[in-house]
């Protein structure tokens, strides 16, 4: 422990006697220093003891003069020695003193300058000690806690104890571990009005754009053992995302094969089961969809509270969770997480069914659903094109390039809008009418467009059969 003044003058080997008035503050002592000259400002930094015989001391108006000298330079007190220049301690010093609040007291001529300063200085030395051993006993608590079953959280837990405050971890927006999530400057419970509690916000290296922090409530001074915490966050976090990144890889593998239906029957059930997919219950797919920049990030982002136990992997770019139907979280709370995150994001869902095809059959309706555009897609539940996708012996992306290169190719060749006018008409359930409106053009000029559509690729849209064929079409088109 820190030594204060009245440690020292209580120390019986030192003989110490206070002067004057003013009682010693409760405050450590960082230092003694000697000085004899009148104005030692210039070799002060604060906090120590002053020690001098007043040699050059010989007016009151100079001791007067010392005394607010080091007072101004923040010293803690002054040890007068007795004995030789002076034989008692000045009027003008314990006038000025007693003005200035500052604590002087009488050093006995037997007892050398240097036995106060080794007894501060063996009292450093001895906190420092203390301190480091205080510190190394925290970083192994931190580091325990770190690398038991509790992780992140107990670290956090541990760390709250020891500052006497909360603290928080958030990363992507989100609190991932410790206290209820604060706001920078968050209103104190039970406090009046207009009464705040606030929060330092300490940045976390993880290597990514994840906006990463570590909070820590206001009463708060630095701690050392702060910064061990920070290196300890960074690095767990740092080996998370990768650990992240390469179980969502060989998840993502695993769902391909699935999708693509090079994994079939009882092999594919085995597969998943393994990798914590249970196909004999229902589940339903989940497809996220960011801008092509930040796709990089679904391999890393941590999947929010609640999410813990959804599968997820990489499967073209895009981030496939495939979620249990009972106690499943809600893809609403999903995207509100994603947008939070930095990361507007398109989410397709898909239906719940059991049994490998049945998760091919939800990707499929999933992927079918991200073309709405919406933050959140339902499927539309056993659609066509939902059952077509599903088989890879169906060679729909031939059958679209055969049907729709025709239109392509004139819209080109002419700077006409026949594609766009089909779809339309299909969109709005054959009504000459609303398409007309929608376009900006006159009834007649779209039936011209339909009759071109018709004599390039030999399909009626009025015709029921060559409807759907056309539907089809566009929509494995719209797919990719």
């Amino acid at each position: 422990m820190a030594l204060t003044l009245a440690d020292l003058l209580a120390d019986p080997s030192l003989g110490l006697v206070l002067e004057g008035g003013t009682e010693p503050r409760a405050e450590p002592l960082r230092w003694v220093a000697v000085t004899e000259l009148e104005d030692p400002r210039p070799f002060l930094s604060g906090a120590e003891v002053v020690l001098t015989t007043g040699l050059r001391l010989g007016s009151v108006a100079a001791q007067r003069a010392f005394v607010r000298r080091v007072h101004e330079a923040g010293a803690r007190a002054i040890g007068f020695g007795v004995g030789l220049t002076h034989a008692a301690v000045p009027a003008g010093v314990l006038a000025e003193a007693a003005e200035v609040g500052l604590p002087v007291f009488r050093v006995p001529y037997a007892v050398p300058f240097i036995a106060i300063g080794k007894r501060v200085a063996d009292a450093l030395s001895a906190a420092t000690h203390a301190g480091l051993e205080e510190l190394l006993e925290a970083h192994a608590v931190l580091a325990s806690a770190l690398l038991g079953a509790g992780g992140l959280g107990s670290l956090l837990t541990g760390l709250a104890r020891m500052l006497g405050t909360d603290v928080v971890l958030h990363q992507y927006g989100a609190r991932i571990a410790g206290a209820s999530a604060p706001d920078p400057v968050t209103p104190l419970p039970g406090a009046g009005q207009g009464a705040t509690r606030r929060w330092h916000r300490l940045p976390i290296a993880t290597g990514l754009e994840d906006r990463c922090t570590l909070d820590i409530a206001e009463p708060y001074a630095h701690a050392a053992v702060v910064d061990y915490a920070q290196s300890l966050i960074s690095v767990e976090l740092t080996n998370q995302a990768r650990n992240r990144t390469g179980t969502r890889t060989a998840q993502g593998q695993l769902l391909a094969d699935v999708v693509h239906g090079t994994l079939t029957g009882t092999e594919a059930a085995a597969r998943l089961a393994g990798s914590g997919i249970d196909t004999a219950q229902r589940h339903s797919v989940l497809i996220v969809d960011v801008a092509p920049g930040r796709r990089r990030a679904l391999r890393t982002l941590p999947l929010p509270d609640g999410w813990a136990g959804v599968s997820a992997g990489l499967v073209d770019e895009h981030l496939v969770l495939v979620l249990p139907t009972a106690g499943a979280p809600g893809p609403a709370e999903l995207s509100d997480y994603l947008h939070g995150a930095g990361l507007p994001a398109r989410i397709g869902v898909g239906g719940a069914y059991t049994q490998p095809n049945g998760l091919r059959w939800s990707y499929f309706e999933a992927r079918d659903a991200l073309r709405r555009g919406r933050p959140v897609n339902l499927a539309d539940r056993l659609s066509l094109t939902s059952l077509l996708m599903t088989s890879a012996d169906v060679p729909l992306a031939d059958l679209a390039a055969e049907t729709l290169a025709p239109l392509e190719d004139f819209d080109d060749a002419h700077g006409a809008t026949l594609l766009p006018t089909l779809r339309h008409y299909l969109d709005l359930d054959g009504s000459v009418g609303a398409v007309a409106t929608a376009l900006g053009l006159h009834r007649n000029t779209v039936r011209y467009r339909l009759h071109q559509v018709v004599a390039l690729t030999g399909y009626d849209p009025a015709v029921t059969a060559d409807r759907v064929h056309l539907y089809l079409a566009l929509r494995v088109r719209s797919l990719g």
